[in-house]
């Protein structure tokens, strides 16, 4: 439970209360299920609203096993449905949104509050295992623009076989001890130095994992380095991929959400401090508190339209 974005005294479908946020592992869903058939929630409640794959994965297991029916809805609606309601509401007195201001000087760098009462147009981009990335033009007008099958999945995977690590926890954790450029080829290590004609600095990334090549390299590179390299390879890609559909759709505000964001501090600060610097400032990398409940949200405010 996160007990600290629990929203207090809010009024939804008639009925005032608290919304709580709880998370698990899609691999526990059974026992879920299981503790909902010893609990007896289909005397309560025996339709259930549900978004992602998981709601047509395992609609048969709710059905036989817990006796409760799902009502399925789409994903990327419940996304945008979900964040603009979060947004609408107050979170507790405290800003929903928010953003990195100094992103590229880790002294200065601190969180600031960014005031979202008139969000459109938006650019979206959900990173779960997967990457989608959506312009928002209204709250009825939104298209999925792309996406990449890079995102936290590909980033525990890779850290799971490279180090050994067990868990996303374990994975950060490793990460923020480590020297991505000990396994990266930067434009200093071919060039000596800036590649000035094209405006490329020297400490950029000119090939992710370039330096595993060397032998003597793979030798003193450490699992923490590794765990860090892979962080920032798969945060570059997205920050990259997230500033060319900015400019292709000409929204200059771009917000970040997804459980990858959870208790990830330092790709969040690599998101704001990529798009700041290759975009010369015109794009701003925006971050939301409930970062990874927004779908479940949206497939929360879909209930009262079941039939």
């Amino acid at each position: 439970r996160d007990v600290h974005l629990e929203l207090k005294d809010l009024t939804l479908f008639g009925r005032r209360g608290n919304l709580h946020f709880i998370r698990f592992p899609t691999q526990d869903l059974p026992t879920f299920i299981q503790m909902g058939r010893d609990k007896n929630f289909s005397t309560l409640q025996t339709v259930l609203s549900a978004t992602g794959g998981g709601a047509y994965k395992f609609e048969k297991d709710f059905r036989t096993i817990g006796n409760l029916h799902l009502h399925k809805l789409d994903e990327l609606d419940c996304l945008v449905k979900g964040l603009l309601y979060i947004d609408s509401v107050s979170f507790n007195g405290q800003a929903e949104c928010y953003y990195f201001a100094n992103a590229s000087e880790p002294e200065r760098c601190q969180k600031m509050p960014f005031n979202l009462d008139d969000p459109y147009p938006l650019l979206v981009v959900n990173i779960g295992s997967g990457v989608s990335i959506l312009a928002v033009h209204s709250k009825d007008n939104y298209k999925r623009v792309t996406g990449t099958s890079l995102g936290g999945g590909t980033f525990l995977g890779l850290c799971s076989l490279l180090t050994g690590c067990e868990s996303f926890e374990e994975a950060l954790e490793m990460a923020s001890k480590g020297d991505s450029t000990q396994a990266d080829r930067l434009v200093r290590d071919i060039y000596g130095g800036d590649y000035e004609r094209f405006g490329l600095p020297g400490w950029a990334v000119a090939s992710s994992f370039g330096n595993m090549i060397y032998k003597e390299k793979r030798e003193t590179v450490s699992k923490e380095d590794l765990a860090r390299a892979t962080l920032v390879t798969i945060t570059n890609n997205i920050g990259s991929v997230a500033r060319m559909c900015a400019v292709n759709e000409k929204i200059n505000r771009v917000v970040f959400v997804g459980n990858f964001l959870r208790v990830n501090t330092l790709s969040m600060k690599l998101l704001a401090y990529a798009l700041d610097y290759w975009s010369k400032g015109q794009l701003k990398a925006l971050f939301l508190e409930h970062e990874g409940y927004f779908g479940a949200v949206g497939a929360l405010l879909g209930l009262p339209n079941f039939s």
